[in-house]
């Protein structure tokens, strides 16, 4: 789809539910912009650990 994601923390969690989800059956933990990004002003990816290096299978 070529969509682009930007995950934010630091916002008012309370305000965003009290507005959202009145009903209190429903909290949110982060919000995520998505959209079409300008090519030219888009950040490359940062680096990534291996699974290997990452991650134990026990």
């Amino acid at each position: 789809v070529g969509l682009d994601r930007g995950p934010m923390g630091g916002f008012n969690a309370e305000t965003l539910d009290e507005e959202f989800f009145p009903d209190g059956k429903t909290k949110s933990i982060f919000i995520c912009g998505i959209g079409y990004g300008d090519a030219e002003k888009i950040f490359p990816r940062g680096p990534r650990l291996d699974f290997d290096k990452a991650c134990e299978i026990i």
